[in-house]
């Protein structure tokens, strides 16, 4: 209700381990602007070697998921094997192949990983996706661009170290940008400290739009219709 009071229209839970896609699920269900993403974190590889492509593709049947991830590398906890990381993300990538559905990348410490990993999977045959909570440099955005992908900024764009992701978020194309809020991690200028909710997404907003040189009512409703136009199931 807090987030829907400051203008938010549209929501996405996601899940970062099978035990979870239930709960968001049943969210899902009983909130008409809020949708679900079923997918296996990077930290959760090793616990999730037997979720392949064709259980994503199954549980990415219910009518309320929009999404596949959250998936990805992380090299910088390295919480699970490097190779069993790619290999979850690879059986995303499929999934995202056969259901048409977007995939959600959590990607620390491992651009180049990333994206040549991403490179060979779309060249087996095309999907969407967005780099979640992006935080990498200039070039590593320029080249998920270049593969279609959305990049989608969080609350870290509001923090004075931040000053390399507000240069790139000042010069993203408005028709790939996406705003989240990671909550409950993120919180953004003036919340820092608090734990995040969804009405933060508002303040991050306000201060890129502000960075931009546009209104917090154009971006939102730009990033709006890209969120509408990516995760094309919520039109449904």
């Amino acid at each position: 209700e807090r987030a829907r009071a400051r203008g938010v229209t549209a929501m996405l839970n996601i899940s970062t381990r099978e035990r979870e896609w239930g709960d968001v699920i049943a969210v899902a269900e009983r909130e008409p602007d809020v949708w679900a993403s079923v997918g296996i974190h990077p930290h959760e590889a090793d616990a999730h070697p037997d979720v392949d492509a064709a259980k994503l593709v199954a549980a990415a049947g219910h009518p309320r998921v929009v999404g596949l991830g959250e998936c990805g590398l992380d090299y910088y906890y390295d919480h699970s094997d490097r190779a069993a990381q790619a290999a979850s993300f690879r059986a995303h990538c499929a999934a995202a192949r056969e259901t048409g559905l977007p995939i959600i990348v959590h990607t620390r410490d491992a651009e180049d990983d990333t994206a040549v990993l991403l490179e060979d999977e779309l060249g087996k045959g095309g999907f969407s996706g967005v780099i979640h909570c992006f935080t990498g440099t200039g070039p590593f955005a320029d080249r998920m661009l270049d593969l279609g992908f959305y990049i989608s900024i969080s609350g870290i764009v509001t923090f004075k170290s931040a000053r390399d992701l507000q240069e790139t978020a000042a010069r993203l194309p408005i028709e790939r940008l996406l705003i989240e809020t990671d909550a409950p991690f993120l919180a953004p200028v003036p919340h820092r400290g608090k734990s995040g909710e969804p009405g933060f997404v508002a303040d991050t907003c306000a201060f890129l739009a502000n960075l931009r040189g546009t209104t917090p009512e154009a971006l939102g409703a730009a990033t709006a219709a890209n969120f509408h136009t990516l995760f094309q199931k919520t039109r449904a």
